[in-house]
């Protein structure tokens, strides 16, 4: 895979309406079978608790599981089609950062595992996901450029 694939793809993400509008503190770097995703905890993210809601710990597990795949298909966007998260504790202040990795690779399918991290370097929770091919090209359409 080459740099420039894994730029446009950083970008594609930075670029996403949601990204933009409310996770506008996300940091993120592809590699080859490999991403790592940063982000600031601030308070709209809590549930009634005062700490941060699970769906955020799924979206950046998700999220970086999804880009380490999507860092050797440089063809079509890929989907995912299941995925499992556990949560190991939780987390009110900070920085957390997302590091996933490509784990299997066939014809069909790619699973991923992805770890979640405090700025103290506790786990805070982990998942592992399955992913497919779409039909949808990457192209600067849907912001690959």
């Amino acid at each position: 895979m080459t740099t420039a694939h894994y730029r446009k793809l950083e970008k594609m993400y930075l670029k996403a309406n949601i990204q933009k509008q409310l996770f506008e503190t996300t940091t993120i770097k592809i590699e080859d079978r490999k991403t790592t995703i940063s982000m600031q905890i601030q308070e709209k993210y809590f549930h009634g608790l005062q700490a941060v809601h699970g769906c955020i710990y799924f979206k950046l597990l998700d999220d970086a599981c999804f880009f380490a795949v999507n860092s050797v298909i440089t063809d079509v966007f890929v989907l995912t089609t299941s995925f499992n998260i556990n949560l190991v504790r939780p987390v009110q202040h900070g920085k957390l950062t997302a590091i996933g990795a490509l784990r299997f690779v066939s014809k069909n399918l790619f699973t991923a595992e992805a770890t979640l991290w405090n700025e103290k370097g506790k786990e805070i929770a982990f998942g592992t996901g399955n992913f497919a091919k779409s039909k949808v090209a990457l192209s600067p359409e849907i912001g690959y450029v």
